[in-house]
């Protein structure tokens, strides 16, 4: 926050920000070097010389203070050539004719980050949403970014909002939640297109957030729960219909087997008696079928006959 306000009140009063350290210590220097040489050389020489040399070193020191420009690593210096594009500087030491030559912007090369927003945006189906999203750009051609926009970073984030808000328009709300990364792509291809010729290039775009009203996400809520009810029922039937065909498939066995079939409810029969105080209800067709009653009769003989304490 510092340095911004620091820029500002530079370029209020018209100095350049840019102005190296080391212009300013040569500045410096040669200055005590006029006024050194004015003290050593005041009664040896006339006074006109002892004038001409301190002005000399003056606009030597002021013009190497206005001349002498570094640029960052990650900039450039665009300038023009009494309002006419010269070439391109940095990074590093670099210089030019002050009042001939002016630097009208300083751009960065590295990759920048831009939210952007779309609120209360109508989708395909008419349902307002408010999208948060990232984009992600660099600037690969200074001159364009310079001379072919007024203000690039401005322009590239109405850009990025304007195409957020087309794309949600030909979005359904349930392509836009479950389709985020084909949005993504989608987004990034018509920014891409609308920036390059401002020599700028989108890197990729991320969307942050859907945000969807209360009562449609309520009513979303219930949807879902109903389908995973559906689901379930859907499954559960499926399951009895597995047991009736495995059922219907065991059967098999007994069609021609009556004997089999009759060993076979003897021992459910059986195996239901043994639990102690099991209650087992048989039909009496059963009973006469499979002789159940002597059955009956000899499990109960066998238990009274039984030793006490077993």
């Amino acid at each position: 926050m510092a340095t911004k306000q620091t820029k500002e009140v530079a370029k209020a009063l018209k100095v350049d920000p840019h102005i190296s350290g080391v212009a300013g210590t040569i500045f410096g220097v040669l200055l005590i070097v006029a006024v050194l040489g004015a003290i050593l050389m005041e009664g040896e020489v006339a006074d006109w010389i002892v004038g001409l040399f301190v002005v000399g070193i003056a606009l030597v020191a002021t013009y190497i203070m206005y001349a002498l420009k570094v640029a960052s690593q990650w900039e450039k210096a665009i300038i023009l050539r009494l309002g006419k594009f010269h070439k391109l500087a940095g990074p590093g030491l670099f210089w030019i004719i002050p009042i001939v030559d002016t630097i009208p912007a300083w751009i960065d090369h590295r990759v920048m980050v831009t939210p952007f927003t779309a609120e209360k945006t109508l989708t395909k189906d008419t349902v307002p949403v408010d999208v948060d999203a990232v984009l992600f750009w660099v600037v690969w051609d200074a001159e364009k970014a310079a001379l072919e926009v007024k203000d690039y970073v401005s322009a590239i984030s109405w850009a990025a909002q304007t195409a957020l808000r087309e794309i949600i328009g030909q979005m359904t709300l349930a392509d836009i939640l479950v389709g985020r990364s084909k949005m993504d792509q989608d987004l990034q291809k018509i920014i891409d297109d609308r920036t390059t010729p401002w020599g700028v290039t989108v890197q990729s775009v991320e969307i942050r957030d859907v945000i969807i009203p209360p009562d449609l996400e309520d009513a979303m809520s219930s949807q879902a729960q109903a389908e995973r009810e559906r689901q379930a029922r859907v499954i559960l039937g499926e399951s009895e219909m597995q047991i009736a065909a495995s059922f219907a498939e065991a059967s098999k066995a007994y069609v021609d087997n009556p004997t089999a079939l009759h060993l076979r409810a003897m021992n459910m029969l059986f195996e239901g008696l043994k639990e102690k105080g099991a209650l087992v209800i048989v039909p009496s067709s059963a009973v006469d079928t499979m002789n159940l009653g002597g059955l009956s009769g000899m499990i109960s003989l066998a238990q009274n006959n039984a030793p006490k304490g077993k």
